[in-house]
Order: structure tokens, then sequence, then C-alpha cells
């Protein structure tokens, strides 16, 4: 997976919507990469023009194959995803999200392990606002972070998704999502 160079305001977005497991999920592409994954009520939406008009999931490459890979993820095929993204975002949230997509599947680190892998110990903060902030839901997944004591905390798609994903990706037999 590589994050294409940033994008700017010329560049067209378009958008499809999927069906999934977790309930329909909103593809965004702009500048020929994955520029982002929403869930129904996902907390930071951003506002639904910048996602631009929809097109079918086969009218772009990324949407295609992200489209491909999801229903390989959600299946139990896929583990790692192989999309070029173009996500905007401050150079310290690009890195959470390039250290997020460092978690193995089916395990989970703390906000805390997080901010030392980053060689920034004291920013667990900094590091919970820009994993809450991912725009790439799943594909960077940003549901592997948990709390100190392993506890469930926020999530932009909801602490329900977060609980289906990380049981999911545990092996245990998860109820489809509204």
């Amino acid at each position: 997976m590589t994050t294409l160079p940033a994008t700017t305001a010329t560049d067209t977005s378009v958008h499809t919507i999927i069906d999934s497991p977790v309930g329909p999920l909103t593809l965004v592409t702009r500048g020929g990469g994955l520029a982002g994954v929403y869930m129904t009520d996902q907390r930071h939406l951003p506002s639904q023009e910048t996602f631009g008009p929809r097109v079918a999931v086969t009218d772009r490459p990324v949407l295609a194959r992200t489209a491909e890979q999801l229903a390989g993820y959600f299946a139990g095929d896929v583990r790692d995803f192989d999309i070029d993204l173009s996500t905007s975002g401050t150079p310290f949230q690009q890195r959470v999200w390039a250290a997020l997509r460092d978690i193995p599947y089916g395990e989970t680190v703390s906000y805390g392990e997080l901010a030392a892998v980053l060689g920034q110990p004291t920013a667990s903060r900094a590091v919970g606002l820009a994993n809450g902030r991912n725009p790439v839901s799943i594909i960077v997944p940003c549901h592997r972070v948990v709390g100190a004591n392993g506890s469930m905390t926020g999530y932009g798609g909801g602490i329900e998704r977060k609980r289906w994903l990380l049981s999911f990706e545990n092996g245990m037999q998860q109820p489809v999502l509204g």
C-alpha cells in the first residue's frame, strides 16, 4: 500500500457505496487513490459535497480494487490491503496512519504503545486524536487501537463496529450490523 502525493483542490473526487457486514461503506477516491472509507454515522465525516458525484464501483479501478479487497477481508481471505491511498492530513496524522498499517491483523496496541513506536511516548492523546481522524477505516486499521488496559475506546464508526471488527479478526462469528 502506497500513499500518493497530496492532492490539490482541482483533483476530482468521486464516490460509491458498497454493502458490508458492518453496514454500508462509502468509498471515496481522489487523485487516483483511495481517499476515504466511511461508515454510517461516522464521526468526523467530511461534508458530502467533498465526496463528488456517485459512480458505479467499476467506474474507477481504485474503487473496484477496494471493493474486491474489502469483500475478501469480510470473507476472511484478505488480511493486508494493497490499495494506493490519497489521504489528506497533517504530517503527524500521516505518520500515525502509516504506523496503524503496521499493526498485524487480529492484534491490538494501546495509544501509548503506538506513541512509543512513533518515538513520542508522551503523545498518546495526540495519537488518539490522529487515530480518530483516520479517513480510511478498516483499510488503515484504526480499530486495532485500544485503551492502555485493553478497554474499548472511541471509534469513528462506533464502538459496536469496533467490537465487531476485532471479534471478527479473532475468528468469532459475528452477526451482520445494519
